[in-house]
């Protein structure tokens, strides 16, 4: 049985509050994508941000893989919940490890190989990533096998990368965001894939975030007051509760790559194929 590590980014008190808008927390969402294309796969949860450690005797090469899921933090804070997953991070890639990595995954990622991340001139992406564009070496990478060359992904993120580390190449972009996909190969024969972009993510999802930051979002210029942030927020909510309501579908402009679960995820279950697997069995 394949067993992936999930490294919650996501400091446990700043869970609860969040939980209050019906946000699970970011393993929960990372287990559910994988168990869509691995459903007998073991994902055992840590969080490094806050503090917790692999029980003794246990080491990451034990795992299969690594994953580093979203989070609310902001890379560049020199806070010890922060600064512990560089080192975490930095501590995968030395063991030669599968990492996989979801927005901050991506960051997190990015600046443990020397690269910067800064926050995005061009503002917030939330809640939909449009108009992703395949680069060329992305469409000859495994990772984006089946994806149109051009496509949406939900998504929800404020900072950007800056400066890339060596060798990483860059495998789609969209106008708000210079770097959606990426792939480096790091020490010992291991790799790191990840997105800007949230695979895991569901509409219902994108609604809690989208409610929990109304005054935020109001005030970035997305509408002119709350309420119009909450009424958005709850036809997401039906959207994933009745995923036939067409209605909705096409006011928002929502496509199959994102209202179908598993074509949604499609980079997870790439992973997963094409990296995963094939260096346990």
């Amino acid at each position: 049985m394949l067993n992936i590590l999930i490294s919650e980014g996501t400091p446990a008190v700043w869970q609860a509050e969040r939980a209050g808008f019906g946000l699970p927390s970011n393993f929960s969402l990372l287990a559910a994508a994988v168990r869509l294309h691995c459903p007998d796969i073991r994902c055992t949860p840590l969080n490094i941000a806050d503090g917790e450690a692999l029980p003794f005797g246990i080491t990451l090469s034990d795992f299969d893989g690594v994953m580093f899921p979203g989070s609310p933090l902001h890379i560049y804070d020199p806070d010890p919940c922060v600064t512990r997953q560089i080192d975490f991070a930095r501590a995968a890639f030395a063991a030669g490890v599968p990492v996989w990595g979801s927005c901050w995954g991506l960051q997190l990622a990015v600046v443990a190989l020397g690269g910067s991340v800064r926050r995005n001139p061009l503002g917030r992406e939330l809640p939909i990533a449009r108009a992703i564009t395949i680069t060329e070496v992305g469409r000859a990478h495994p990772l984006l096998a089946s994806r149109p060359v051009i496509f949406d992904a939900l998504c929800s993120h404020l900072d950007e990368i800056e400066t890339l580390p060596p060798d990483l190449q860059v495998l789609a972009a969209n106008e708000v965001s210079a770097i959606q996909a990426v792939v480096v190969q790091t020490p010992k024969r291991g790799s790191f894939h990840g997105t800007q972009y949230h695979p895991e993510h569901t509409l219902a999802v994108s609604a809690a975030l989208m409610q929990m930051r109304a005054a935020e979002l109001v005030e970035e210029g997305f509408a002119t007051e709350p309420t119009k942030i909450v009424a958005i927020a709850e036809d997401y909510r039906a959207m994933d509760a009745e995923p036939t309501r067409r209605d909705l579908i096409w006011r928002y402009g929502i496509a199959s790559e994102i209202m179908d679960p598993v074509r949604r995820t499609t980079e997870i279950g790439n992973w997963l194929r094409a990296v995963v697997v094939p260096r346990r069995f």
